[in-house]
């Protein structure tokens, strides 16, 4: 847990960089609208987006005992 308190910098480029990419293939996926594919790159893109919700709260989780 120390890690992500530790490195902020590098927490910070990784949320920005998970939230732009996903962002934008979830835009790009949704401009797909009828096909299979549009929708495996939305399911993708709120994949990544859920990676950098999980990296914001790295930080706060409780040390296990």
């Amino acid at each position: 847990m120390k890690f992500w308190k530790e490195h902020t910098a590098l927490r910070v480029s990784l949320i920005a960089l998970f939230f732009i990419v996903g962002l934008t293939m979830i835009i790009g996926g949704w401009q797909m609208t009828g096909q299979m594919s549009g929708l495996i790159i939305m399911i993708v893109g709120l994949a990544l987006l859920i990676v950098a919700l999980a990296i914001y709260n790295k930080p706060f989780q409780d040390p296990k005992r």
